[in-house]
Protein backbone atom coordinates (compact mmCIF):
# COMPACT_ATOMS: atom_id res chain seq x y z
CA UNK A 1 0.00 0.00 0.00
CA UNK A 2 3.22 2.44 0.70
CA UNK A 3 4.53 1.74 -2.77
CA UNK A 4 0.98 2.68 -4.14
CA UNK A 5 0.28 5.86 -2.30
CA UNK A 6 4.41 7.14 -3.07
CA UNK A 7 3.71 6.59 -6.67
CA UNK A 8 0.71 8.88 -5.89
CA UNK A 9 2.78 11.48 -4.74
CA UNK A 10 5.33 11.51 -7.56
CA UNK A 11 2.29 11.51 -9.72
CA UNK A 12 0.60 14.33 -7.77
CA UNK A 13 4.48 16.32 -8.12
CA UNK A 14 4.64 15.58 -11.93
CA UNK A 15 1.57 17.07 -12.67
CA UNK A 16 2.30 19.97 -10.62
CA UNK A 17 5.72 20.53 -12.67
CA UNK A 18 8.20 18.99 -10.66
CA UNK A 19 10.82 16.60 -12.06
CA UNK A 20 13.05 14.30 -10.16
CA UNK A 21 16.51 15.07 -9.41
CA UNK A 22 19.13 13.57 -11.65
CA UNK A 23 21.05 11.28 -9.89
CA UNK A 24 24.03 12.70 -7.50
CA UNK A 25 21.95 16.30 -8.26
CA UNK A 26 20.72 18.15 -4.88
CA UNK A 27 16.95 17.68 -4.73
CA UNK A 28 15.29 21.31 -3.95
CA UNK A 29 12.38 18.49 -2.33
CA UNK A 30 12.64 15.53 -0.27
CA UNK A 31 9.42 13.19 0.55
CA UNK A 32 9.23 11.34 2.75
CA UNK A 33 6.42 8.91 2.75
CA UNK A 34 6.00 7.27 6.11
CA UNK A 35 4.85 4.26 8.14
CA UNK A 36 3.51 3.44 11.87
CA UNK A 37 3.15 -0.10 11.97
CA UNK A 38 5.97 -0.67 13.84
CA UNK A 39 8.51 1.84 15.86
CA UNK A 40 11.28 1.01 14.19
CA UNK A 41 9.59 3.16 11.06
CA UNK A 42 9.56 6.18 13.78
CA UNK A 43 13.50 5.64 14.33
CA UNK A 44 14.23 6.13 11.01
CA UNK A 45 12.38 8.94 10.14
CA UNK A 46 13.51 11.11 12.81
CA UNK A 47 17.08 9.61 12.25
CA UNK A 48 16.89 10.84 8.35
CA UNK A 49 15.50 14.07 9.53
CA UNK A 50 18.66 14.78 11.58
CA UNK A 51 21.11 14.04 9.20
CA UNK A 52 19.41 16.37 7.07
CA UNK A 53 19.17 19.27 9.37
CA UNK A 54 22.99 20.35 8.18
CA UNK A 55 22.06 20.27 4.64
CA UNK A 56 18.23 21.88 5.04
CA UNK A 57 20.80 24.95 7.24
CA UNK A 58 23.03 25.24 4.13
CA UNK A 59 20.27 25.30 2.11
CA UNK A 60 16.70 26.78 2.92
CA UNK A 61 14.64 26.84 -0.09
CA UNK A 62 15.30 23.29 -0.02
CA UNK A 63 12.07 21.77 0.75
CA UNK A 64 11.39 18.84 3.29
CA UNK A 65 7.65 17.07 3.15
CA UNK A 66 6.51 14.12 5.74
CA UNK A 67 3.62 12.48 4.41
CA UNK A 68 1.85 8.70 5.36
CA UNK A 69 0.50 7.26 8.43
CA UNK A 70 3.33 8.18 10.71
CA UNK A 71 2.63 11.87 9.67
CA UNK A 72 -0.81 11.07 10.66
CA UNK A 73 -0.32 9.94 13.86
CA UNK A 74 2.46 12.38 15.15
CA UNK A 75 1.13 15.44 13.52
CA UNK A 76 2.76 18.32 15.10
CA UNK A 77 5.33 16.61 17.23
CA UNK A 78 7.25 16.09 14.14
CA UNK A 79 7.57 19.95 13.89
CA UNK A 80 8.45 19.87 17.25
CA UNK A 81 11.01 17.06 16.71
CA UNK A 82 12.32 18.73 13.12
CA UNK A 83 10.89 22.25 13.25
CA UNK A 84 12.82 22.84 9.98
CA UNK A 85 10.25 20.71 8.12
CA UNK A 86 7.97 22.43 5.76
CA UNK A 87 4.96 19.96 5.21
CA UNK A 88 2.94 17.71 7.13
CA UNK A 89 0.48 16.12 5.80
CA UNK A 90 -1.60 12.66 6.23
CA UNK A 91 -3.03 9.29 4.67
CA UNK A 92 -6.46 11.34 3.55
CA UNK A 93 -4.90 14.20 1.87
CA UNK A 94 -1.76 13.29 -0.04
CA UNK A 95 -3.36 14.77 -3.37
CA UNK A 96 -2.61 17.83 -1.65
CA UNK A 97 1.08 18.15 -1.72
CA UNK A 98 1.75 20.85 -4.29
CA UNK A 99 -0.18 22.98 -3.05
CA UNK A 100 0.85 22.56 0.68
CA UNK A 101 4.60 23.14 -0.83
CA UNK A 102 3.53 26.28 -2.71
CA UNK A 103 1.73 27.49 0.81
CA UNK A 104 4.92 26.95 2.67
CA UNK A 105 6.98 28.44 0.55
CA UNK A 106 4.87 31.59 -0.12
CA UNK A 107 4.00 31.97 3.69
CA UNK A 108 7.57 30.96 4.84
CA UNK A 109 6.48 28.92 7.58
CA UNK A 110 5.19 25.31 7.70
CA UNK A 111 2.32 23.70 6.97
CA UNK A 112 0.24 21.07 9.03
CA UNK A 113 -2.81 19.46 7.35
CA UNK A 114 -3.83 16.37 8.30
CA UNK A 115 -7.09 15.39 7.61
CA UNK A 116 -9.58 12.72 9.00
CA UNK A 117 -11.45 11.45 6.29
CA UNK A 118 -10.23 10.59 2.92
CA UNK A 119 -10.49 13.77 0.64
CA UNK A 120 -9.35 11.17 -2.79
CA UNK A 121 -9.16 7.84 -3.76
CA UNK A 122 -5.62 7.62 -3.61
CA UNK A 123 -5.89 5.10 -7.19
CA UNK A 124 -7.66 8.30 -8.90
CA UNK A 125 -4.59 10.53 -8.74
CA UNK A 126 -2.21 10.82 -11.45
CA UNK A 127 0.70 8.21 -10.40
CA UNK A 128 4.50 7.94 -11.33
CA UNK A 129 4.62 4.00 -11.67
CA UNK A 130 8.17 2.47 -10.70
CA UNK A 131 7.36 -0.72 -13.13
CA UNK A 132 5.78 0.05 -16.65
CA UNK A 133 4.23 -3.38 -17.11
CA UNK A 134 3.34 -3.82 -13.03
CA UNK A 135 0.71 -1.64 -11.27
CA UNK A 136 -0.86 -1.40 -7.77
CA UNK A 137 -4.47 -1.06 -7.83
CA UNK A 138 -6.32 -0.08 -4.67
CA UNK A 139 -10.17 -1.16 -4.09
CA UNK A 140 -10.03 0.00 -0.52
CA UNK A 141 -8.73 2.49 1.59
CA UNK A 142 -9.23 1.32 6.12
CA UNK A 143 -9.98 -1.44 8.12
CA UNK A 144 -13.05 -2.07 10.31
CA UNK A 145 -11.02 -4.76 12.26
CA UNK A 146 -9.90 -4.23 15.93
CA UNK A 147 -6.65 -5.97 15.87
CA UNK A 148 -5.29 -4.77 19.29
CA UNK A 149 -1.69 -4.56 18.08
CA UNK A 150 -2.73 -2.40 15.10
CA UNK A 151 -2.65 1.30 14.48
CA UNK A 152 -3.39 1.34 11.20
CA UNK A 153 -7.33 1.80 11.19
CA UNK A 154 -7.00 5.04 13.78
CA UNK A 155 -4.61 6.13 11.00
CA UNK A 156 -6.57 5.04 7.52
CA UNK A 157 -9.88 5.05 8.97
CA UNK A 158 -12.76 2.83 8.79
CA UNK A 159 -13.25 0.75 4.93
CA UNK A 160 -14.05 2.72 2.33
CA UNK A 161 -14.56 0.75 -1.28
CA UNK A 162 -14.37 1.77 -4.39
CA UNK A 163 -16.80 0.59 -7.18
CA UNK A 164 -15.96 -2.14 -9.37
CA UNK A 165 -16.93 0.11 -12.45
CA UNK A 166 -13.89 2.35 -11.06
CA UNK A 167 -11.56 0.15 -10.47
CA UNK A 168 -12.25 -2.16 -13.79
CA UNK A 169 -11.59 1.16 -15.65
CA UNK A 170 -8.19 1.83 -14.20
CA UNK A 171 -7.16 -1.54 -14.82
CA UNK A 172 -8.29 -1.31 -18.41
CA UNK A 173 -6.47 1.84 -18.57
CA UNK A 174 -3.41 0.63 -16.88
CA UNK A 175 -3.04 -2.71 -20.00
CA UNK A 176 -3.25 -0.08 -22.64
CA UNK A 177 -0.56 1.06 -21.16
CA UNK A 178 1.31 -1.90 -21.46
CA UNK A 179 0.61 -3.27 -18.09
CA UNK A 180 0.26 -7.22 -18.04
CA UNK A 181 0.48 -7.63 -14.18
CA UNK A 182 -1.80 -5.68 -11.55
CA UNK A 183 -2.07 -6.22 -7.92
CA UNK A 184 -5.38 -5.82 -5.84
CA UNK A 185 -4.73 -3.58 -2.57
CA UNK A 186 -6.49 -3.23 0.64
CA UNK A 187 -5.76 -3.07 4.31
CA UNK A 188 -8.29 -6.31 4.15
CA UNK A 189 -8.70 -7.17 0.14
CA UNK A 190 -11.17 -9.81 0.77
CA UNK A 191 -13.79 -7.18 2.83
CA UNK A 192 -14.47 -5.83 -0.39
CA UNK A 193 -18.06 -4.74 -0.95
CA UNK A 194 -18.46 -4.50 2.67
CA UNK A 195 -18.87 -0.82 2.30
CA UNK A 196 -21.96 -1.81 -0.16
CA UNK A 197 -23.37 -4.38 1.50
CA UNK A 198 -22.36 -7.48 -1.32
CA UNK A 199 -20.50 -10.17 0.52
CA UNK A 200 -19.40 -11.86 -2.75
CA UNK A 201 -18.25 -8.49 -4.67
CA UNK A 202 -14.30 -9.28 -4.25
CA UNK A 203 -14.95 -12.94 -6.08
CA UNK A 204 -16.89 -11.18 -8.85
CA UNK A 205 -14.08 -8.54 -8.94
CA UNK A 206 -11.89 -11.26 -9.91
CA UNK A 207 -13.73 -12.73 -12.34
CA UNK A 208 -14.24 -9.77 -13.82
CA UNK A 209 -10.43 -9.17 -14.13
CA UNK A 210 -10.15 -12.64 -15.78
CA UNK A 211 -12.22 -10.94 -18.37
CA UNK A 212 -9.66 -7.42 -19.61
CA UNK A 213 -8.02 -8.68 -22.55
CA UNK A 214 -4.10 -8.69 -22.37
CA UNK A 215 -4.09 -8.51 -18.72
CA UNK A 216 -2.10 -11.92 -18.08
CA UNK A 217 -1.38 -11.90 -13.92
CA UNK A 218 -3.48 -10.43 -11.21
CA UNK A 219 -2.70 -10.91 -7.87
CA UNK A 220 -3.90 -9.32 -4.27
CA UNK A 221 -2.49 -8.60 -0.93
CA UNK A 222 -3.42 -8.70 2.00
CA UNK A 223 -6.88 -10.98 2.73
CA UNK A 224 -8.12 -11.69 6.27
CA UNK A 225 -9.25 -15.03 6.99
CA UNK A 226 -12.33 -14.16 8.62
CA UNK A 227 -13.53 -12.79 5.52
CA UNK A 228 -11.85 -15.45 3.10
CA UNK A 229 -15.05 -17.43 1.41
CA UNK A 230 -14.61 -20.04 -0.64
CA UNK A 231 -16.61 -18.00 -3.75
CA UNK A 232 -13.26 -16.42 -3.56
CA UNK A 233 -11.26 -19.82 -3.37
CA UNK A 234 -13.70 -20.72 -6.29
CA UNK A 235 -12.80 -17.33 -8.07
CA UNK A 236 -9.27 -17.91 -7.85
CA UNK A 237 -9.61 -21.28 -9.13
CA UNK A 238 -11.89 -20.73 -12.02
CA UNK A 239 -10.12 -17.24 -13.66
CA UNK A 240 -6.85 -18.48 -15.67
CA UNK A 241 -5.38 -14.95 -14.75
CA UNK A 242 -5.35 -14.94 -11.04
CA UNK A 243 -2.00 -15.80 -9.96
CA UNK A 244 -1.92 -19.17 -7.76
CA UNK A 245 -0.15 -17.32 -4.68
CA UNK A 246 -2.40 -16.75 -1.32
CA UNK A 247 -0.85 -14.36 1.19
CA UNK A 248 -2.89 -15.46 4.43
CA UNK A 249 -1.82 -13.68 7.28
CA UNK A 250 -1.43 -15.90 10.34
CA UNK A 251 0.14 -13.30 13.32
CA UNK A 252 0.15 -16.65 15.39
CA UNK A 253 -0.60 -20.37 15.97
CA UNK A 254 -2.47 -20.48 19.47
CA UNK A 255 -5.52 -19.67 19.78
CA UNK A 256 -4.87 -17.82 23.12
CA UNK A 257 -3.27 -15.07 21.72
CA UNK A 258 -5.12 -14.89 18.47
CA UNK A 259 -7.90 -14.21 21.04
CA UNK A 260 -5.89 -11.96 22.59
CA UNK A 261 -5.07 -10.40 19.51
CA UNK A 262 -8.50 -9.69 18.59
CA UNK A 263 -7.89 -11.71 15.52
CA UNK A 264 -11.94 -13.38 14.93
CA UNK A 265 -10.78 -17.03 13.83
CA UNK A 266 -8.90 -19.59 15.32
CA UNK A 267 -6.09 -21.90 14.22
CA UNK A 268 -8.93 -24.62 12.90
CA UNK A 269 -10.29 -21.95 10.74
CA UNK A 270 -7.05 -20.78 9.28
CA UNK A 271 -6.54 -24.79 8.25
CA UNK A 272 -9.36 -24.90 7.00
CA UNK A 273 -9.21 -22.07 4.59
CA UNK A 274 -5.21 -23.39 3.25
CA UNK A 275 -7.02 -27.07 2.99
CA UNK A 276 -9.53 -25.75 0.83
CA UNK A 277 -7.16 -23.26 -1.43
CA UNK A 278 -5.16 -26.28 -1.71
CA UNK A 279 -7.55 -28.71 -2.76
CA UNK A 280 -9.12 -26.31 -5.76
CA UNK A 281 -5.70 -25.00 -6.49
CA UNK A 282 -2.62 -27.88 -6.00
CA UNK A 283 0.04 -25.94 -7.52
CA UNK A 284 -0.87 -22.77 -5.23
CA UNK A 285 1.72 -21.58 -3.17
CA UNK A 286 1.35 -19.86 0.43
CA UNK A 287 2.88 -16.68 2.02
CA UNK A 288 2.04 -15.16 5.55
CA UNK A 289 3.12 -12.57 8.22
CA UNK A 290 3.83 -13.61 12.05
CA UNK A 291 3.99 -11.11 15.31
CA UNK A 292 6.72 -12.77 17.47
CA UNK A 293 6.52 -11.83 21.39
CA UNK A 294 3.22 -10.60 21.46
CA UNK A 295 2.36 -9.74 25.65
CA UNK A 296 1.12 -13.16 27.10
CA UNK A 297 2.92 -15.54 24.43
CA UNK A 298 4.47 -18.50 26.31
CA UNK A 299 6.73 -20.79 25.40
CA UNK A 300 3.92 -22.93 24.52
CA UNK A 301 2.30 -20.76 22.14
CA UNK A 302 5.26 -19.50 20.25
CA UNK A 303 5.55 -23.50 20.12
CA UNK A 304 2.39 -23.69 18.11
CA UNK A 305 3.21 -20.85 16.27
CA UNK A 306 6.26 -23.09 15.17
CA UNK A 307 4.35 -26.31 14.71
CA UNK A 308 1.61 -24.85 12.55
CA UNK A 309 4.55 -23.21 9.85
CA UNK A 310 6.24 -26.32 9.64
CA UNK A 311 2.30 -27.98 8.96
CA UNK A 312 1.47 -25.45 6.56
CA UNK A 313 4.67 -25.36 4.55
CA UNK A 314 4.64 -21.38 3.87
CA UNK A 315 7.26 -20.31 1.17
CA UNK A 316 8.00 -17.21 3.05
CA UNK A 317 6.62 -15.54 6.57
CA UNK A 318 6.93 -12.47 6.71
CA UNK A 319 8.04 -12.32 10.42
CA UNK A 320 8.27 -9.41 12.86
CA UNK A 321 8.74 -8.57 16.56
CA UNK A 322 5.83 -7.17 18.07
CA UNK A 323 6.03 -3.56 18.18
CA UNK A 324 4.64 -1.39 20.80
CA UNK A 325 1.88 1.05 19.37
CA UNK A 326 0.75 4.49 21.02
CA UNK A 327 -3.06 3.79 21.83
CA UNK A 328 -3.53 0.53 21.17
CA UNK A 329 -4.71 -1.97 23.83
CA UNK A 330 -1.83 -4.43 23.50
CA UNK A 331 0.53 -1.43 24.10
CA UNK A 332 -0.74 -1.85 27.96
CA UNK A 333 -1.38 -4.87 28.35
CA UNK A 334 -0.12 -7.18 31.10
CA UNK A 335 2.98 -9.75 30.92
CA UNK A 336 4.87 -7.75 27.74
CA UNK A 337 7.65 -10.33 26.96
CA UNK A 338 11.43 -9.57 27.85
CA UNK A 339 13.69 -8.00 24.92
CA UNK A 340 15.80 -10.63 24.75
CA UNK A 341 13.49 -13.49 24.66
CA UNK A 342 11.28 -12.32 21.91
CA UNK A 343 15.29 -11.76 19.97
CA UNK A 344 15.78 -15.14 20.72
CA UNK A 345 12.16 -16.78 19.37
CA UNK A 346 12.47 -14.42 16.50
CA UNK A 347 15.95 -16.03 15.71
CA UNK A 348 14.62 -18.96 15.83
CA UNK A 349 11.33 -18.78 13.83
CA UNK A 350 13.89 -17.12 10.94
CA UNK A 351 15.68 -20.39 10.98
CA UNK A 352 12.50 -22.50 11.19
CA UNK A 353 10.87 -20.43 8.17
CA UNK A 354 14.25 -20.98 6.38
CA UNK A 355 14.10 -24.84 6.50
CA UNK A 356 10.46 -24.69 5.38
CA UNK A 357 11.12 -22.32 2.92
CA UNK A 358 14.04 -24.42 1.45
CA UNK A 359 11.77 -27.84 1.58
CA UNK A 360 9.00 -25.71 -0.44
CA UNK A 361 11.00 -24.54 -3.02
CA UNK A 362 12.84 -28.17 -3.60
CA UNK A 363 9.42 -28.89 -4.79
CA UNK A 364 10.13 -27.27 -8.11
CA UNK A 365 13.39 -29.02 -8.70
CA UNK A 366 13.46 -29.89 -12.27
CA UNK A 367 10.35 -28.53 -13.19
CA UNK A 368 9.45 -26.07 -15.81
CA UNK A 369 8.13 -22.65 -14.56
CA UNK A 370 6.89 -19.63 -16.00
CA UNK A 371 8.14 -16.40 -14.74
CA UNK A 372 7.89 -12.53 -15.32
CA UNK A 373 11.23 -10.57 -15.69
CA UNK A 374 11.63 -7.90 -13.22
CA UNK A 375 15.04 -6.88 -13.77
CA UNK A 376 18.15 -7.23 -15.86
CA UNK A 377 21.66 -6.70 -14.93
CA UNK A 378 24.07 -7.80 -17.46
CA UNK A 379 22.91 -11.03 -18.70
CA UNK A 380 21.38 -11.99 -15.02
CA UNK A 381 17.89 -11.58 -14.83
CA UNK A 382 15.28 -11.51 -11.84
CA UNK A 383 11.55 -12.46 -11.95
CA UNK A 384 8.54 -13.93 -10.44
CA UNK A 385 6.88 -17.02 -11.11
CA UNK A 386 3.41 -17.77 -11.35
CA UNK A 387 3.21 -19.43 -7.81
CA UNK A 388 5.59 -16.10 -5.99
CA UNK A 389 8.42 -17.73 -6.14
CA UNK A 390 11.98 -15.37 -6.85
CA UNK A 391 13.86 -16.82 -9.94
CA UNK A 392 17.13 -15.84 -11.48
CA UNK A 393 18.86 -17.33 -14.70
CA UNK A 394 21.06 -16.32 -17.02
CA UNK A 395 18.94 -14.28 -19.78
CA UNK A 396 19.60 -14.01 -23.54
CA UNK A 397 20.36 -11.17 -25.10
CA UNK A 398 16.43 -10.50 -26.65
CA UNK A 399 15.26 -10.70 -23.12
CA UNK A 400 13.76 -7.37 -21.59
CA UNK A 401 12.06 -6.80 -18.29
CA UNK A 402 8.33 -7.34 -18.70
CA UNK A 403 8.90 -9.89 -21.10
CA UNK A 404 7.62 -13.57 -20.05
CA UNK A 405 10.01 -16.52 -19.45
CA UNK A 406 10.06 -20.00 -19.69
CA UNK A 407 12.95 -22.30 -18.14
CA UNK A 408 13.56 -25.42 -16.02
CA UNK A 409 14.43 -25.21 -12.25
CA UNK A 410 18.06 -26.74 -11.97
CA UNK A 411 18.76 -25.60 -8.16
CA UNK A 412 17.20 -24.40 -5.28
CA UNK A 413 17.60 -22.33 -1.94
CA UNK A 414 15.56 -21.03 0.85
CA UNK A 415 14.92 -17.97 -1.02
CA UNK A 416 14.94 -18.28 -4.50
CA UNK A 417 15.37 -20.92 -7.35
CA UNK A 418 17.55 -20.41 -9.80
CA UNK A 419 16.49 -21.47 -13.89
CA UNK A 420 19.03 -23.54 -16.20
CA UNK A 421 20.40 -21.51 -18.90
CA UNK A 422 20.12 -23.93 -21.53
CA UNK A 423 16.23 -24.34 -21.00
CA UNK A 424 15.32 -20.64 -21.45
CA UNK A 425 12.50 -19.65 -23.65
CA UNK A 426 11.23 -15.85 -24.06
CA UNK A 427 8.12 -14.67 -25.14
CA UNK A 428 8.15 -11.06 -25.79
CA UNK A 429 5.18 -9.05 -24.52
CA UNK A 430 3.70 -5.58 -24.57
CA UNK A 431 4.96 -5.29 -20.88
CA UNK A 432 8.23 -5.65 -22.13
CA UNK A 433 7.98 -2.73 -24.77
CA UNK A 434 6.32 -0.73 -22.57
CA UNK A 435 9.92 -1.11 -20.74
CA UNK A 436 11.65 -0.62 -23.79
CA UNK A 437 9.88 2.81 -24.78
CA UNK A 438 10.33 3.97 -21.06
CA UNK A 439 13.78 3.03 -21.34
CA UNK A 440 14.09 5.14 -24.76
CA UNK A 441 12.28 8.21 -23.39
CA UNK A 442 14.40 7.82 -20.14
CA UNK A 443 17.69 8.28 -21.89
CA UNK A 444 16.53 10.89 -24.40
CA UNK A 445 15.71 12.79 -21.87
CA UNK A 446 19.04 12.20 -20.06
CA UNK A 447 16.79 11.41 -16.30
CA UNK A 448 17.79 8.47 -14.68
CA UNK A 449 15.37 6.01 -13.56
CA UNK A 450 15.09 4.97 -9.81
CA UNK A 451 15.53 7.54 -6.35
CA UNK A 452 18.09 10.65 -6.56
CA UNK A 453 20.77 10.55 -3.70
CA UNK A 454 21.78 13.81 -1.56
CA UNK A 455 25.97 13.30 -0.91
CA UNK A 456 25.62 10.16 1.96
CA UNK A 457 22.36 10.03 2.31
CA UNK A 458 20.54 6.66 0.76
CA UNK A 459 17.01 6.23 0.64
CA UNK A 460 15.33 2.91 0.53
Amino acid sequence: MNVHDSERIAGSLDAAGYIPAADGSDPDLIVFNTCAVRENADNKLYGHLSFLAPEKKLRPEMQIAIGGCLAQKDKSVILEKAPYVDVVFGTHNMGSLPALLERARVEKRAQIEIKESLEHFPSTLPARRHSPFSAWVSISVGCNNTCTFCIVPALRGREKDRSSDEILSEIRALVSDGVIEITLLGQNVNAYGVDFGDRAAFAKLLRACGEIEGLERVRFMSPHPRDFTDDVIQAMAETKNVMPHLHMPLQSGSDAILAAMRRSYRVDRYRSIISKVRSALPQASITTDVIVGFPGESEADFQATLDLCSEVGFLAAYSFKYSKRPGTPAAVMENQIPEQIVAERYDRLHQQINQVAARVNNEVLGKRVEVLITDIDGSNATGKSRDFRLVHFEAPATARPGDIAELTIRETKAHFILGDSQSVSIRPTRGGDAFSSRKAEAESKGVALGMPTLKSVHYK
